[in-house]
This record gives structure tokens, sequence and C-alpha cells, in this order.
């Protein structure tokens, strides 16, 4: 008889399991303890869950509700056998600002993300079908970190430009104590170290407003002037109800709720984030079946093309794009439970979040600062992920091949340089600069090879 994906099988009495002992994926814990778990994922992803749909300009409360509702999709895809939270994907915050700087609102923004989330899809029914092997060649661990590095690396000018000098020193508190948080906590409580961040910077800047009162600093919204204004304010907060869709509408104006519109200029900014969630996913998967002890090579497709339906659905009704997070892996490690009971659990408790809007509105009304602090921090730790791809698949850079073939597109996509066609068309930043990491690379690559075959084919002259 065949158990149905739903089935979990209760183990240790359902209590908590003795040290060292494992909750499997179709395994489960009492319904209360499971909660619970639930719970503590949401608390784990919701730093940056809720961080990252504010710095694009969307709505953190509908992207929490889609975190949920996406949970659940990619669960019922993967048939309940690869544990994971989809929470909001940093892989196209480069993509959303240069958009909104070529004048490009959410729509625009939703849009592109929308089809970046089609491809993905169409990447993991590939993989599914045809392996892993065409992937792996047209994207190898060279191509694949340097790309991620541009990423993170070319977000650098937002944090100067857009947060730091909103509140500077309250900006530097908030990133000190990240940083520590990250590193010197113990467990749990250095897994959730944006969502503590959040927190102590908040509390900072209400500290400041009550001892120096206001501070003048330029606003997003105060076309360069400076001005006197209060670091937190909780107008909006006051205004919100407690239940209830997400609505009103966006700071460029576009409603909260919306239809995605299509430009192929700004769909070409964000395809260059597809490859970062390509591997964000596969690392994802690999490390789960490290963790568990099974083989989910089958449902590596399944859980790349999962996230890539999240990120159209999420982006059709103008939500933020998803991705599977590391928070969450640590929590699995840190409790050794990996039942996907417990992510159900998770994406019912976001539902519910997302469902009060008093809640979403305390979030955006996150200081400037507080976001500077945050962002320096998780902005350059995008740009390493790259780095460390680099170091764990051990690319030889006294190889010309990786030192020469990346070296020209990473400078192009962190730097900003741009190839204008028309008037109405430029590649530039991230794009131009995975275009020519992927194709420089390739084209020296190919002409080594053969150089070096024709080489070992090469009659041996005698002396």
């Amino acid at each position: 008889m065949t158990r149905s994906m739903f089935d979990w099988k209760v183990v240790h009495g359902g209590k908590a399991p003795p040290p060292g002992a494992a909750v499997g994926p179709m395994e489960r814990l009492s319904w209360g303890r499971t909660l619970g778990l639930g719970a503590q994922h949401v608390v784990a992803m919701f730093g940056a869950t809720f961080v990252f749909p504010v710095v694009m300009g969307l709505d953190p409360n509908l992207a929490i509700m889609f975190s949920g509702i996406c949970t659940i999709m990619f669960l019922l895809i993967v048939q309940n056998r690869v544990p994971s939270y989809l929470g909001t994907s940093a892989s196209f915050v480069a993509a959303v600002a240069a958009i909104r700087s070529q004048g490009g609102d959410s729509a625009d923004v939703t849009g592109a993300i929308l089809v970046g989330g089609l491809v993905l899809a169409a990447v993991g029914l590939l993989i599914h079908f045809g392996g892993a092997r065409i992937l792996h060649k047209v994207l190898p661990p060279a191509v694949t970190g340097a790309v991620i590095m541009l990423i993170g690396f070319n977000l650098a000018p937002v944090v100067a430009d857009v947060y730091w000098h909103q509140d500077q020193w309250v900006a530097l508190l908030t990133a000190t104590f990240m940083v520590l948080a990250a590193v010197l906590l113990p467990g749990f409580w250095s897994r959730i170290a944006v969502f503590l961040a959040l927190v102590f910077g908040y509390l900072v800047s209400w500290l400041a407003d009550l001892t120096f009162g206001p501070i003048t600093s330029v606003l997003p919204t105060s076309d360069g002037e400076a001005v006197a204004h209060d670091r937190v304010s909780w107008e909006q907060v006051a205004e919100a109800d407690w239940f209830g869709l997400p609505s009103g509408q966006l700071a460029d104006g576009v409603a909260v709720l919306h239809a995605p519109s299509f430009s192929l200029t700004f769909v070409l900014l964000v395809l260059p984030g597809v490859i970062a969630l390509i591997a964000e996913n596969a690392g994802h998967v690999k490390a789960v079946a490290q963790m568990t002890g099974d083989d989910l090579d089958p449902y590596m497709g399944r859980a790349i093309a999962a996230d890539g339906l999240a990120t159209a659905l999420a982006s059709s009704f103008g939500g933020s794009p998803t991705t599977t997070y590391a928070e969450n892996i640590g929590v699995m490690g840190t409790t050794r439970v990996y039942s996907t009971a417990a992510y159900y659990a998770a994406a019912g408790v976001a539902i519910v979040l997302g469902l009060s809007p008093k809640f979403g509105a305390i979030v955006n009304a996150t200081p400037g600062g507080v976001l500077g602090g945050i962002t320096l921090v998780l902005y350059g730790m995008i740009g390493l992920v790259g780095v460390k791809i680099w170091v764990e698949n051990r690319v030889d850079f006294g190889n010309p091949v990786n030192l020469i073939g990346l070296a020209a597109g990473l400078i192009a996509g962190i730097g900003g340089v741009s190839l204008t066609f028309s008037e109405n068309f430029e590649l530039g930043g991230i794009a131009l600069g995975t275009i020519l990491v992927i194709v420089y690379f390739h084209l020296v690559k190919g002409r080594s090879e053969r150089l070096a075959a024709d080489t070992a084919d090469a009659p041996v002259e005698p002396k």
C-alpha cells in the first residue's frame, strides 16, 4: 500500500527527540510541537524576508503572505521530500535598483521578475528531464561564482547613495550589532541575526529621537534636499487595520496588489538573478540531502522549477521573488527536525501574519539608517557567496581561462558599464557583466581545450 504524501509518521512518541536523534522529512512530532517548530522557522526567515521587499520598494505584508503560499506550493511540487521555506530572494535586488534608476516602476519590476521566474521554472524542467549535466557545462562553478559576486557587489552604491546617509551613526551601530550577533551568538540566535539587528536598530533610532530630536538628512522622497524628520514615524501604523488583505499604494504610486507590465530591457536586467537562484536552490537541495541522508537528486529539477513557479505566482500579484532560505537550513541543523509538516505550519503562520496590515506598516516604518546598516552586511554577504562557490569548488585562478575569462565581466557588472544599442535599448551593469562572463569564459575555455588537445596529439620530434 502506497503511503500518502501527507501521511507523516509520528516518531519519538510525538515528543522532542533525544539528543542526536533526527526527525525525517516524512516524520513528525506532535502537532503542538510541529506548530512551534513552524513558528521558529518563520522567525528565522523573518528579517530578510521583510527587509528585501522594503529595499526593492515592494510591500512586505504581501511578501510574507506569498512566502507562506509559495512554500506550500513548493512542498506539493517536491512531494514533501525536500523540506524548505521560500522567503524573499535577494538575487533580484540589484536588478530592481537598475530598473528603478532607468525610470521603471513597481509594475515593471514585478513584470521582469515574473519572466525571470518562468525562465527558472524552464531550467528546472530541463534538469528534471535531461539531467544536470547540461547546466553544469554552461554554468560551471567559476561562472556561477562570478555572476553571484557581481550581483552582490553591484549593490554597494545602493547602500551608499540611498540608505547610509539617512542616519550614518545608526547605520554603523546596526551593522556592528549584526556582525557580532551573526558570529558570536549561540545556535538559533545567530540564525536570526537580521531580525535581531532590525529590532536593535529600531530601538536605537527611537532612543535617538528621544535624546537628540529629529535628524536632518536626505530621504528618497525629498528630491535630494535635506529635511528634518523623526527617525521613527508610526503615523501609518496607527492608521493601519489589524486584519485585512494587503492594500494601499507603494511609494511610487503603484497599488500594492497590481498586475505586472513587461519590458525587454528590464527583463534582461533580471536574468542574471536566475543564475544565482539556480545555484541557491541546487545548494539547498544538496545541503538537505547531506543532513537527512536521503538521495534528493531526483528532486533537484522539481525544486528549481517549483521556486521559479513560486516567483512567477507571487510577481503576478505584485509580490516579491522567492528562494530557499539558508536561515531555515540552520534551524534544521540545530534541531535535527527535517519534517515537512513543520514547514506547512510555518507557511500557515506566515499567511496569518501577512493578513495583518498593521504588522506590515511597522516593517515599512523601518528607519533608513537601520536599513543602511543591515544592507551593508547583507549585500556584502551576497557578493561573498560567489567567492565561497569558488573556494568550495577549488577554482584555479592560476589558469588564465578563469583569471582572464571572468575579469572583464566582473568589472562591467560591478562598475555599471553600459553598452548602448539605441535610444530605447541598452545593456548595462549586471546584465552586460553576466553576458561577458559567460561568453568570454566559454570563448577562451573552448580554445584552450582545443589547444591542449592539439599539443597532446602533436608528434614529439627526436632530439
